[in-house]
């Protein structure tokens, strides 16, 4: 009896790579750019992995390279599968700049400095760690917070579970099957997003109006492809729509003003911006 096998659809993988916004494809371009480098430069892994021991003033770059190294194919593929959705779906909710600076930046200095702590003068450990599944589990755990607000528990044989514990138990999964996995990164990761997911860190992005004057002056939306402007979230993905004369409508504390078209919102008067990336 012949199996049949469905088989990924190549022209919808394209098109989904294709159609990734630009910080998810420069994170993705630098970890495919260390992987690669690596291969020539084996002493790459070394001069950036995440050695609690080895984290001084002048190597405070370990905690932002980190997620970037990756110690085999397996490793680097299954952390970009994993890693390219989450993240796309948060530069999509959050705009390209604040992407590229939370995970250039806090996102990888938080749970790493946090990792070094715990390993240096708790307990007095010093494994290294490389690799982007602290991204993994921060994005999420942000995303759990997020599921926990509106569906806050699952059942399983008439036990209720919060929802915000399935990174958690994945965490544990992946330690159990793994071999070589970090417990402790990974909860590291975990604690950064669900702090990241009940807003109390959220000063570390950049307010709205710093964001929007620098890509009204720059006009980033108009020269970057797949660039995701921070008003997305009112004006559609990838900026505003085209505007129609009409009478103005109030969109939101910030968000400026939407021209109308039969009491129906169609973008602000007198904008002409482009929609696709």
């Amino acid at each position: 009896m012949a199996i049949s096998v469905a088989l990924p659809d190549a022209r919808r993988i394209r098109s989904y790579i294709f159609r990734l916004p630009l910080a998810t494809r420069g994170i993705l371009a630098l970890i495919t750019g260390f992987y690669i480098a690596h291969l020539f430069l084996p002493g790459l892994t070394q001069w950036g992995a995440l050695i609690p021991q080895e984290i001084n003033l002048g190597t405070l770059y370990r905690l932002n390279t980190y997620p970037l190294l990756h110690k085999d194919i397996f490793h680097f593929l299954l952390n970009s599968i994993a890693l390219v959705p989450l993240l796309e779906r948060f530069e999509s909710e959050h705009g390209t700049i604040v992407t590229f600076l939370l995970f250039t930046g806090p996102f990888g200095l938080l749970p790493g400095g946090l990792y070094t702590l715990l390993e240096r003068y708790i307990f007095h450990l010093n494994g290294a760690a490389v690799g982007a599944s602290v991204w993994v589990f921060l994005l999420l755990c942000n995303e759990a917070m997020k599921t926990y607000r509106v569906n806050p528990h699952f059942t399983i044989m008439e036990y209720k579970i919060p929802t915000w514990t399935t990174p958690l138990a994945l965490i544990f999964v992946i330690n159990f099957l793994v071999p070589h996995t970090s417990l402790l990164g990974h909860l590291c990761g975990a604690l950064v997003g669900y702090l990241w997911g009940l807003g109390y860190i959220r000063f570390l992005a950049p307010h709205d109006k710093i964001l929007r004057f620098i890509e009204g002056k720059l006009n980033l939306l108009g020269r970057l492809p797949h660039y995701v402007s921070v008003d997305q979230k009112t004006y559609g993905r990838y900026g505003v729509l085209p505007s129609t004369t009409g009478s103005d409508v109030r969109v939101g504390p910030g968000r400026g003003t939407l021209g109308a078209a039969d009491g129906v919102a169609t973008g602000p008067t007198g904008g002409t911006q482009r929609l696709g990336p």
